[in-house]
């Protein structure tokens, strides 16, 4: 390990990976060495294809196998972008080949799937984290301020999101994510962990008493063994008369709102995964007021913004440079953080368990 960089690789390439290829050059503390495909040729052209917009100095090499990625002693961690199907075996190595490792979600397939990543990696003594962005934000803990002040929302009561785009039907018909096999939990998967995770944030990782889920729409491709979830919906109860809903779907176009609901007011994120295109990124919070004097009624709008100070993406202020930067820093102090491989079996196992109950009819599922 260099002493203040924490030299990177990426095993897969996958379209996200180019995202994340501008996060790495961005965070400051931390290097791209090696992107690995299955061949180098497919490698040396994604390599090609992100140097030529964002440059490191020297390039990341072209790699032909993922073994020889992990082999790779110039290496101190791994971003994980393959598919959810082949992802634990992968994820495994990563881990026993004394990398640590960042890894795409949904983590798993099911909850025994990341249960053993993560046991894995503790067993390595290397850090895990899922790449969800939108934790590193700064808009987090300033909401988390409204959420606690006890005069915005009050007591919270309800927690409602959306997460969704309308695919087109190349999507549908050629999309890895319409593939079983490859990613089985669909919709679900691929943006419902979005939905779940932000409600755990909200709840501060209180696990939910029960949850109940509905499959609204699955498709697949022509060569999937089944089809997998396009929309998908869920309810979790939590203690404390907290409730929280989600809406995922591939069927919808793009909505990305979280609501929060209390007994003095409500707080709205537009946004709350992929920030709107600026340089701030903002909540509203309202506290209406409705007056009624004799034969006069009306509602009085008293809305509030709060705007944070960060680019919504490809900057050093970005959630998704913050993420690669966190993630670096964890690497260089030699530390491991448990609270991020908490949050995502957390994550994965409220997905499961609305799985379960959507496959007997939305039977409520306890989750104690």
């Amino acid at each position: 390990m260099s002493e203040n960089i924490c030299r990177w690789g990426i095993l897969g390439t996958a379209g996200i990976a180019k995202k994340n290829w501008q996060s790495i050059c961005n965070a400051g503390n931390a290097r791209l060495v090696a992107v690995a495909s299955r061949n180098t040729e497919r490698a040396q052209e994604y390599v090609d294809e992100c140097q030529a917009q964002v440059a490191f100095n020297p390039p990341p090499r072209a790699v032909g196998s993922y073994d020889e990625l992990l082999a790779s002693e110039d290496i101190d961690a791994i971003y994980l972008p393959l598919p959810t199907g082949p992802r634990k075996e992968w994820a495994i190595k990563v881990a026993e080949s004394g990398k640590h490792l960042m890894c795409e979600k949904p983590c798993g397939i099911d909850v025994s799937e990341v249960e053993e990543i993560i046991a894995a990696c503790d067993r390595a003594g290397v850090q895990f984290m899922d790449g969800v962005m939108f934790m590193h934000s700064d808009r987090l803990p300033k909401l988390r301020e409204v959420i606690e002040d006890g005069n915005s929302l009050g007591r919270l009561r309800r927690i409602a999101t959306q997460f969704s785009f309308s695919a087109p039907e190349e999507f549908l018909t050629e999309n890895i994510r319409m593939h079983s096999n490859l990613e089985p939990l669909g919709c679900l998967g691929d943006l419902g962990w979005y939905n779940i995770r932000f409600s755990l944030w909200v709840m501060n990782y209180q696990m939910p008493q029960a949850v109940t889920g509905r499959l609204l729409n699955a498709t697949g491709r022509s060569d999937s063994p089944r089809p997998v979830p396009t929309e998908f919906s869920g309810e979790l109860i939590f203690d404390g008369d907290v409730s929280a809903s989600f809406y995922c779907s591939f069927l919808t176009e793009h909505q990305q709102w979280a609501h929060l609901s209390g007994t003095k007011g409500s707080v709205r994120v537009d946004d709350f995964v992929l920030p709107y295109y600026g340089n701030n990124i903002d909540f509203m919070i309202s506290n209406p007021v409705f007056d009624c004097d004799v034969c006069d009624f009306h509602m009085e709008r008293h809305e509030r913004r709060l705007a944070i100070d960060e680019y919504a993406n490809s900057h050093k202020t970005s959630q998704e440079t913050k993420l690669f930067r966190k993630f670096s820093d964890l690497v260089l102090s030699g530390a491991t953080d448990s609270h991020w491989p908490d949050i995502a079996l957390q994550t994965q196992q409220v997905m499961m368990a609305c799985v379960e109950s959507a496959e007997n009819g939305g039977k409520e599922i306890g989750l104690g």
